[in-house]
């Protein structure tokens, strides 16, 4: 199994000789997902959404997967909560290899491993009431006691501040907010009380008030429950807000990861570099100034993204490996540069 402290940036202490070994909560190791798309009658295209990721996810960790639109961040959330099938590597879930079992099999982990959907607009049937969407999980496990259903939708939407919880259940989505109907959303992935909650993008589509209240609620949850999250965002600046730890994705592949605070303050790869040039700075004087968005804008019109190198040359001719950045194994990169260095 992948090192713990490679991948999580947690040095465990060492287990007793007759304890079982110590795992991350969530793993992928050597991840890759290839998407096949049809162009015409007769021909088809494949393109590599997941390039080699390994991730691990300690308990009561919090890790941000930063990255523009395409760079394959969904697609790793969807792959720890085994809802695509890998072309290649491995997924495991508190230690237990669930790359190829059938969906009959994975009851124990839908139960333990929930998502929070982007859009809180479409995820949220609009003809049902809060309470049985927030309920609708629990009937799926077959809970039969309505007043248990009842008390356990109750205790999920106060979770989530949504109160006087009773009189919000028996509202229609269409007839909240925003911020309120992804509160919805957070209520019911609670309900079955989870161990890990994917939450992808979870405040890019509501308005900018309640998105530090979003993020703040989920921490809070975190703290009182010990859950893990994968926060998928492009907004690398409130994954400092919220993250344990931040990794980096381009092209499919995981190119710098680390404590939010090394990723953020030395940030070491380009395309890094990128994302925190693009940030948005609360200063009218800056207003008008040009704003690095891309690799190229730092290296120039003429830099050359060599496909198999996240790097801005054509130097190197091979995939980087990550690699630790000055000998910190809980701050990787993978670079050609590092490799040389």
């Amino acid at each position: 199994m992948t090192d713990l402290l490679t991948l999580t940036g947690v040095a465990p202490s060492a287990p007793a000789s007759d304890q079982e070994p110590l795992h991350p909560l969530v793993e992928i190791a050597d991840a890759t997902v290839i998407f096949q798309s049809r162009q015409g009658i007769f021909r088809s295209s494949k393109n590599v959404a997941v390039d080699g990721v390994s991730l691990a996810i300690a308990r009561g960790e919090t890790v941000g997967l930063v990255g523009e639109s395409g760079s394959g961040k969904t697609t790793v959330g969807r792959v720890c909560l085994r809802l695509l099938r890998l072309n290649g590597g491995r997924v495991c879930f508190d230690g237990q290899d669930v790359t190829d079992l059938p969906e009959t099999e994975l009851g124990w982990l839908r139960r333990r491993a929930q998502i929070v959907f982007q859009d809180p607009f479409s995820s949220l049937n609009p003809y049902m009431r809060v309470g049985d969407l927030v309920a609708e999980p629990l009937v799926i496990d077959g809970l039969r006691s309505r007043r248990e259903r009842t008390s356990r939708v109750e205790d999920a939407l106060a979770a989530v501040e949504l109160v006087p919880a009773d009189r919000v259940a028996a509202r229609y989505p269409t007839a909240m907010s925003g911020g309120q109907r992804q509160r919805v959303g957070i209520a019911r992935a609670l309900v079955r009380n989870p161990e890990f909650i994917v939450a992808d993008e979870p405040v890019s589509m509501i308005d900018a008030s309640s998105r530090i209240e979003i993020l703040d609620l989920l921490r809070a949850l975190q703290e009182e429950r010990g859950v893990s999250f994968l926060y998928i965002t492009h907004d690398i600046a409130s994954a400092r807000h919220f993250a344990d730890r931040i990794a980096v994705m381009y092209r499919g592949r995981i190119v710098e990861i680390g404590t939010a605070a090394e990723v953020i303050d030395r940030a070491t790869h380009p395309y890094t570099q990128a994302l925190l040039a693009a940030v948005p700075e609360p200063d009218p004087s800056n207003r008008f100034r040009q704003r690095a968005v891309s690799i190229r804008d730092i290296w120039g019109a003429n830099a050359v993204v060599h496909p198999a190198c996240a790097h801005g040359t054509d130097a190197a001719k091979h995939r980087p490996e990550l690699l630790p950045l000055d000998g910190d194994s809980r701050h990787l990169i993978a670079c050609h540069i590092q490799e040389g260095s």
